[in-house]
């Protein structure tokens, strides 16, 4: 059992131990953390925080925790219920709001649950703040509210319809175009708000939807991470149904992938490389994307004539680099759209809009399509952490073994060769070292991630 205090949010297993895990005693304390944080930065008289939450069994529980902590500290709350996290970011700005809390675990399996900060402008806390809140959590200088101080909690069920219409509203998103080839599309809805949003969506475009795993009930019917070994269902669906192509989203909707009409993975990393490149030749500009994410973007961006820049992996750390280089489109290689023109934070509602508009202009396939793109394989593994592994001191010693080579070291260690890469980090949200290598065929990034398994497991002895 779990609890990460990290920049993606305060993430845990449900149950056990106070402190050891995300109990309803730890969802109190974080919630109270960020209510004093949110006031003592906004300097106000009267606040306002929007709540929302995926369709994981413990999101009820964990949202009333939440929202009647807020009220506890004098704040009143927009609760929008079953929610997506890009809706919620968007309905912090909607809503004039000081912050927003999204319950949810991205991908993480049914027994974890966390809370993702937002402030004003509807987008994650930077490191600085989010140690503040870690501060404040720590210490005893909480004060809450007398009786007649207490916030309040209003309902609003319809910022999923309000999201869609600005969606629907965006430049690029070619509402007439879509509705014209009139698309057969499955969904896989994972079981949670997916399967409300991206069919509402989909049925506004004029989209045909067959839906596979829509009903929000929580009940995962297999691992939440929208990975090729995990979407046999999907598969099986978009070649049973003769369908144009297939959408799987995580359980907060904040990553999307697709599937071709041969029921083959269109790519996890080439979501953004499709998007960045409809969007780039609309409106040529310069990209980002975390340092973990498929070089195909670069090359698309600089075919463009864009340029492009890696950040460190997090949400907030691609959004910062974007903002200094005033990018037209980033995001992260694992399926999350970031689109300034709708808001900053990854949105698979936004990612939807702009592929069907892509492909509603080409008037190709989308097997077709990922043939125009260059071809890198992706190989993502991971290694358990034990007590006491020295995470930093591996990175450390993998870094001077591989001294000679390009190295970026602001997140982990990523040492680029001439025609493949490998990124070894600490997750922010699991207690595992990542391996992420990119090369030009599987076997050879599959046998790149293994090598570096083999060393780090020989200079941790384990």
């Amino acid at each position: 059992m779990t609890l990460i205090k990290s920049i993606s949010g305060i993430r845990g297993t449900i149950g056990g131990q106070v402190g050891d895990n995300l109990t309803p005693i730890d969802a109190v304390k974080f919630a109270s953390a960020y209510g004093v944080w949110l006031k003592e930065n906004r300097f106000k008289e009267n606040y306002k925080v929007v709540v929302g939450r995926d369709a994981r069994i413990s999101g009820k529980m964990m949202q009333n925790l939440v929202m009647n902590t807020l009220i506890g500290l004098g704040v009143d709350v927009v609760d929008v219920g079953l929610s997506t996290t890009p809706t919620v970011e968007v309905a912090v700005t909607l809503e004039h709001a000081d912050g927003g809390i999204i319950l949810t675990a991205s991908h993480n399996p049914k027994q974890w649950n966390a809370l993702k900060l937002l402030n004003e402008k509807g987008e994650f806390l930077d490191a600085v703040e989010g140690e503040k809140i870690l501060n404040i959590a720590e210490s005893d200088a909480m004060s809450f509210a007398e009786v007649d101080n207490l916030g309040k909690i209003t309902k609003n069920k319809a910022y999923i319809d309000l999201h869609i219409i600005e969606v629907l509203d965006l430049d690029l998103v070619t509402v007439g175009a879509i509705e014209e080839e009139k698309f057969k599309v499955v969904v896989d809805g994972v079981n949670s708000t997916g399967g409300i949003a991206i069919p509402l969506l989909l049925e506004r475009l004029g989209v045909e939807v067959v839906k596979l795993y829509c009903e929000p009930n929580g009940e995962f019917p297999h691992n939440p991470e929208p990975l090729k070994e995990h979407l046999t269902d999907l598969s099986d669906a978009v070649k049973k149904h003769h369908a144009d192509f297939g959408i799987v989203v995580d359980p907060d909707v904040d990553r999307l992938a697709f599937m071709d009409e041969n029921g083959e993975m269109f790519g996890e990393e080439y979501t953004l490389v499709a998007c960045a490149d409809y969007v780039l030749s609309k409106t040529p500009g310069n990209t980002v994307s975390n340092m973990s994410s498929t070089r195909a973007l670069r090359d698309i961006t600089l075919k463009h004539g864009g340029t492009y820049e890696a950040s460190a992996v997090g949400e907030v750390n691609v959004v910062k680099l974007m903002k200094k280089n005033k990018v037209v489109i980033g995001g992260e290689g694992n399926g999350g759209i970031i689109y300034p023109d709708a808001h900053y934070g990854r949105d698979a509602l936004v990612g939807v809009a702009l592929f069907l508009s892509l492909l509603a202009e080409k008037r190709i396939s989308v097997s077709a399509l990922r043939a125009t793109y260059p071809d890198y394989f992706m190989s993502k593994k991971k290694i358990q952490l034990t007590p006491g592994l020295d995470v930093d001191g591996i990175l450390k010693e993998i870094e001077q073994r591989y001294q000679n080579e390009q190295l970026t070291t602001i997140d982990g260690v990523k040492i680029d060769f001439a025609e493949s890469w490998a990124h070894l980090r600490k997750s922010n949200t699991e207690p595992i070292i990542r391996i992420y290598t990119e090369a030009k065929t599987q076997t050879e990034a599959d046998a790149l991630a293994d090598k570096f398994i083999e060393e780090i497991g020989a200079i941790a002895k384990l």
